[in-house]
């Protein structure tokens, strides 16, 4: 989102640099090797890094518009090449970032405490990763809020840990709360914080059939959880797009 909006004038460097900064106080980037490094004027492997001044510049070369997020998981890697370091690289750390226009992508890791790495790929092509319309995700979303509470129930959850909704409490109010690029729509906004909010219950309940991860229940409970932190998924792209779509007819108008 802070890319795109940069991209098309809606944001200056400076602001998306504070807008990564809640995320992690440094942020490194690097290219995946010395081919992309050459290709994209990034840092090689083994060299010190730029910041993310440099990846901005990188998405401008390449002819970039709007990017896309992706969020991979096992069986799932929509939007990423079928095998090679890019789409392990990107389940390793369950997101990427990628321009599909300019045939770029980015996976963010951590490389120290309060330090994040952009690992920069450029790989050829990228297969399309259509996103849900939004209004089918969040009908999914409230749909996922109803079944993980039913869920709870079922899982024996606040039986078994009575200060489960405590916990549930405690993780949203750690979670992170990033500025948006001024125009973001307030509806984008309303979903990423439902997502926020289904995905503290549904770890709530994973973290309880971990415990018994080696038995048959677990296994059982663990299905039951999937589809619901699909529907996380599905949101949280649906909601990027949304916003990258508002962003670029909002900077043609200026």
């Amino acid at each position: 989102m802070w890319t795109s909006a940069w991209l098309h004038g809606c944001a200056a460097p400076d602001a998306v640099i504070d807008g990564l900064h809640t995320w992690a106080g440094l942020h490194e980037v690097v290219a995946v090797d010395e081919a992309t490094a050459r290709r994209l004027d990034l840092p090689a492997p083994g060299e010190p890094p730029t910041s993310v001044v440099g990846l901005l510049a990188a998405a401008r070369r390449t002819g970039a518009s709007g990017g896309q997020l992706l969020l991979p998981v096992p069986g799932d890697v929509r939007g990423l090449p079928a095998d090679g370091l890019l789409a392990a690289t990107a389940l390793e750390h369950g997101e990427a970032a990628v321009f599909p226009g300019a045939d770029l992508a980015v996976v963010p890791s951590s490389a120290a405490e309060g330090v994040l790495r952009w690992t920069v790929f450029a790989d050829g092509p990228l297969p399309p990763a259509p996103e849900p319309a939004l209004s089918d995700a969040e009908h999914g979303l409230r749909g996922a809020v109803r079944q993980a509470a039913t869920t709870l129930v079922e899982l024996g959850v606040a039986r078994r840990r009575p200060g489960v909704r405590a916990e549930i409490a405690e993780a949203l109010k750690r979670r992170v709360r990033p500025p948006w690029p001024e125009g973001t729509p307030a509806r984008t906004l309303r979903v990423l914080e439902q997502a926020d909010e289904v995905e503290a219950i549904l770890r709530a309940a994973d973290a309880d059939s971990l415990g018994g991860a080696l038995s048959a229940s677990a296994a059982a409970r663990s299905a039951a959880l999937r589809p619901l932190f699909t529907a996380v998924r599905e949101a949280r792209r649906s909601a990027v797009a949304e916003a990258v779509r508002a962003l670029i007819p909002r900077a043609g108008r200026r």
